[in-house]
């Protein structure tokens, strides 16, 4: 994996971000998520247990946020906080087993833990509950469906009594036709549009609009809990709700997150604090959303700026 596996200056810079590698070739990556830390202080606890807690049973601070695919991923999303210069459409190198992951990525993040038990502000009771995570967010960098044995790493988590949260791009349909359901599949739908795609997600190969309308052709088809990711970034791709509305109802997932862009990491080279939406902003355009489509609001979250529409 000589030609991607991030080294050097880029690598450090990651695990002095909290990035903790593993796999014996480190092409994956834990990074204990701030809602976790939130949560064991119980100062709060994310949207995501917040929207889905009910059906998953999932809570913040049993959550695992992995990558299985530093630095592989086909977008160069102008919002991305991550390195998007590091970024590799195609696999290159070898492949580490899902369950030498796992288990090294649940290692490293009871290591990032082991320091809140000395704080007298931490719940004890969710920090021992923390140690055995019950959700994996496969959503930390990278495009997760480009790693080879995503399936085997979906399965090794059901068989943890982890529920699989998968994240992706939407440019592998093949690859999401071969896999097994996940506990929750989520799909970005940044752009109502071809041109607006390819200002905003700066696609690395030639077909990527093609492959996402696919990918959204098959959203039905799952047996999960499925979302559509609507990162909305001011005067950038939160425009046309009414072609977005068109997308989605012809997708027919089970839920869709229109969420307030964040300026924060590497995207602030490109973007800055005037392209970050307000929650008032998001929950306008969820509703003109709502009026074209056939979701209504059912949720929101102030302090992630995201809104949830289910099905009518």
């Amino acid at each position: 994996m000589e030609n991607s596996k991030i080294s050097g200056e880029p690598k450090q810079q990651l695990v002095d971000g909290g990035y903790r590698f593993v796999g014996e070739n480190e092409h994956s990556a834990i990074r204990v998520c701030m809602w976790t830390k939130r949560s064991l202080l119980d100062e709060n606890i994310c949207y995501k247990q917040k929207f889905y807690g009910e059906i998953h049973g999932n809570e913040s601070h049993r959550c695992l946020q992995l990558s299985p695919s530093l630095p592989f991923c086909d977008n160069k999303c102008v919002f991305c906080w991550r390195n998007a210069k590091l970024n590799n459409p195609e696999w290159d190198g070898p492949v580490d087993d899902p369950s030498e992951i796992l288990d090294e990525a649940i290692e490293a993040q009871r290591e990032l833990l082991t320091g809140f038990k000395g704080n007298p502000e931490v719940n004890l009771d969710k920090w021992e509950e923390a140690q055995d995570p019950t959700m994996a967010a496969i959503s930390l960098d990278g495009e997760p469906t480009i790693y080879p044995d995503l399936d085997g790493l979906i399965e090794e988590c059901f068989t943890r009594d982890i529920a699989p949260f998968l994240v992706t791009n939407g440019l592998h349909p093949e690859k999401l036709e071969r896999i097994g359901d996940p506990a929750q599949l989520y799909v970005s739908l940044v752009s109502p549009d071809e041109e607006t795609y390819e200002k905003t997600c700066n696609p690395q190969i030639s077909d990527a609009w093609e492959k996402l309308n696919e990918t959204l052709g098959m959203i039905d088809s799952f047996d999960c809990v499925t979302v559509l990711r609507l990162t909305l970034v001011e005067n950038v791709n939160m425009k046309s709700p009414e072609k977005y509305s068109k997308l989605i109802d012809e997708a027919n997932p089970d839920f869709v997150e229109p969420k307030g862009y964040v300026s924060v990491g590497h995207s602030r080279e490109r973007l800055g604090v005037d392209f970050m939406p307000s929650h008032p902003k998001i929950v306008d355009f969820s509703e003109k959303i709502e009026q074209n489509s056939n979701y209504s609001i059912v949720d929101e979250f102030e302090p992630s700026r995201v809104t949830l529409l289910s099905k009518r």
